[in-house]
């Protein structure tokens, strides 16, 4: 399997009706990632913030605003219900976040009266290219869940799974990372591994082949897992890691992607539209590269319920 962001740019473009609206934008690398999204043909830019900074970062970056649309809300949990708002009335497709606590857009999106919550969990993926294993790989969840326990794992499986099938990717497997490959009643990752490997086998959850525990060496690299001699139809072969903790997913995408470098896409999936909050310190290129997987995401949920 590849994902081709080539391709699935060119599908944007063909299409042109996507929108994705950047909240708080008085953030230059967001700014810049989404009116790249723009000048490509991929998507709409809205601009919610305060319209002042939002302008003259426009001008000191050499953007061009000419036809974008800019909404003027200088209070951050303002703009963030607005971004919301322009999802729940069909405005935005998908919605970025800015210079704002992460913390204040979740509450938006997550507000039962006024967000976008649907009846999935909410988890956060991130789509690596690595050279050295010849495919992509899709870590979850490093950002939003803290300490799942065994039943929010299996939720943001689930997720995942969706979203590689979406990347037409039919059945991933996906590997429960623990520290080592057996179950140990004091170490609770053991523990939940086996427990999911079961509730995959009884068809509890679907779609595709949970393995584990796996340590990460054996469950990427074939060599690894044999020479510890594990019989394990997802060791070696990972598509995506499922890992124990925020702490663990926090630290495995950052060393991906800043000590390698490795180009990187992520999205908060589960709610009725795509959330993308990357980091500040993430890459002009990584901002733009989620912008294209979240609404590409969207362009196939959508062909899908035609």
């Amino acid at each position: 399997m590849t994902i081709d962001f080539a391709k699935m740019r060119s599908e944007l473009r063909q299409e042109g009706n996507s929108r994705v609206a950047l909240i708080c934008a008085e953030e230059a690398d967001a700014l810049q990632s989404v009116m790249q999204a723009r000048d490509e043909g991929l998507a709409e830019a809205i601009l919610i913030g305060q319209e002042d900074k939002i302008r003259d970062l426009a001008q000191q970056n050499g953007i061009d605003l000419t036809g974008v649309k800019v909404l003027n809300q200088a209070d951050p949990v303002a703009a963030c219900q607005l971004g919301v708002q322009m999802v729940r009335t069909g405005e935005a497709d998908a919605i970025m976040k800015g210079l704002v606590k992460t913390s204040i857009i979740l509450k938006a999106v997550l507000n039962k009266q006024t967000g976008i919550r649907s009846s999935k969990l909410l988890s956060h993926i991130a789509v690596f290219d690595v050279p050295d294993l010849g495919r992509p790989l899709l870590i979850t969840d490093g950002a939003l869940n803290i300490a799942p326990d065994v039943d929010t794992k299996q939720g943001i499986i689930e997720n995942a799974v969706e979203a590689m099938r979406l990347l037409a990717c039919d059945k991933p497997r996906v590997a429960c990372l623990c520290a080592v490959e057996n179950i140990n009643p004091a170490m609770q990752a053991t523990v939940d591994a086996a427990e999911l490997v079961r509730r995959n086998l009884s068809g509890e959850i679907r779609d595709c082949r949970v393995g584990g525990p796996l340590a990460l060496d054996n469950a990427l690299f074939p060599e690894a897992a044999a020479i510890k001699g594990i019989d394990d139809p997802v060791a070696g072969q990972a598509d995506i890691l499922l890992v124990p903790c925020i702490e663990v997913g926090n630290v495995l995408y950052k060393s991906m992607a800043f000590l390698q470098n490795l180009p990187v896409a992520g999205s908060i999936i589960g709610a009725r539209a795509p959330v993308i909050i990357s980091s500040r310190a993430d890459s002009e290129e990584s901002k733009f590269r989620s912008i294209v997987l979240s609404l590409y995401l969207v362009k196939k949920q959508k062909e899908q319920q035609q």
